[in-house]
């Protein structure tokens, strides 16, 4: 029963500290999208501890569960994982909370997906009313759909066919090569399909608010696909003019005055395209992305390593 135990211990220090060391570091607002892939990998491996766990928790409280996971393997690999021949209400009591835990996540994250299909639905159903298709108009092509408004503002709205939804105020406010920004920015986010993050995100955080890298995890994806998203257009139309739509987006809601606000990130995104911090080296950037997919490989030689070492 070392190596269950050995796993939980592991995904637990993984959930407590990485949070808390990605934090300190600075060169994830120079390069979102690998900071992204960083944090999938951290919460897959606190996964993939949990989940290995409960698998091995699960052979040894039960003989029947044992016997399918190890039916191809020989005695001496069984008898290296010290399962005994009952692993006791620890065993059964870990197996359950972890299966447990595995359904409320299956749970949630099927919950946000509805949740957020039931919203595409209504909105799309409102642009309809409100932006009626014109004559000829293919309704699965992508639109770009403009309502009257007083508020600038401009959203894209996923799903099989995405439209890009500006209000009259909005381009009021956007100038010269801002709006065609506005445009690359969602379609950036449409293109590395970042709702399916911000789902699974929000379900993890939902379901377990007090796992530390859970709750991370939720508020980093919020901000760092904005920020890849700022990259995808500031690659096509400039820093300074995926700023300066922001800006005009955003100056009436308060958001770049001295007092809190409830949109703090629209702020920290123009001071960095303003700034134009320069890019990690590409180098630098392959051995991240290379020690991200690690991460999740640790478990597995955790999980793995008794059965080799008696093979071997």
């Amino acid at each position: 029963m070392m190596v269950p135990a050995a796993l939980l211990l592991l995904g637990a220090l993984t959930a407590v500290l990485a949070p808390r060391l990605l934090a300190r570091a600075e060169w994830p607002e120079r390069e979102p999208v690998v900071a992204l892939w960083v944090w999938q990998c951290v919460v897959g491996a606190v996964l993939l501890c949990f989940a290995l766990s409960m698998v091995l928790s699960a052979a040894a409280a039960w003989l029947a569960v044992r016997g399918r996971l190890f039916a191809a393997a020989p005695h001496g690999v069984v008898d290296a994982y010290a399962l005994g021949p009952t692993g006791g209400p620890w065993a059964v009591g870990t197996a359950l909370a972890l299966a447990g835990g595995g359904l409320w996540t299956g749970a949630r994250l099927t919950r946000e997906v509805l949740r957020a299909r039931a919203r595409r639905r209504a909105q799309g159903a409102e642009l309809l009313v409100r932006a009626p298709l014109l004559p000829g108009e293919d309704p699965a092509g992508a639109r770009l759909v403009v309502l009257e408004g007083t508020r600038p503002d401009a959203w894209w709205l996923p799903g099989a066919a995405p439209q890009l939804v500006v209000t009259t105020a909005a381009l009021g406010r956007l100038k010269g090569s801002q709006l065609d920004a506005v445009l690359a920015h969602e379609q950036g986010h449409a293109q590395a399909r970042h709702d399916w993050l911000l789902h699974c995100s929000r379900a993890l955080a939902g379901g377990f608010p007090q796992v530390p890298v859970f709750a991370a995890f939720e508020a980093e994806m919020h901000r760092l696909v904005e920020l890849a998203a700022d990259d995808v257009a500031s690659r096509r139309f400039g820093r300074l003019t995926i700023a300066l739509a922001l800006v005009g987006l955003n100056e009436d809601r308060g958001v770049f005055g001295p007092y809190p606000s409830p949109q703090p990130h629209v702020s920290e995104r123009v001071r960095r395209l303003l700034s134009a911090a320069p890019r990690l080296s590409a180098g630098r950037r392959l051995r991240l992305t290379a020690l991200a997919t690690l991460v999740p490989a640790v478990p597995l030689v955790v999980a793995l390593m008794p059965g080799l070492s008696a093979l071997g």
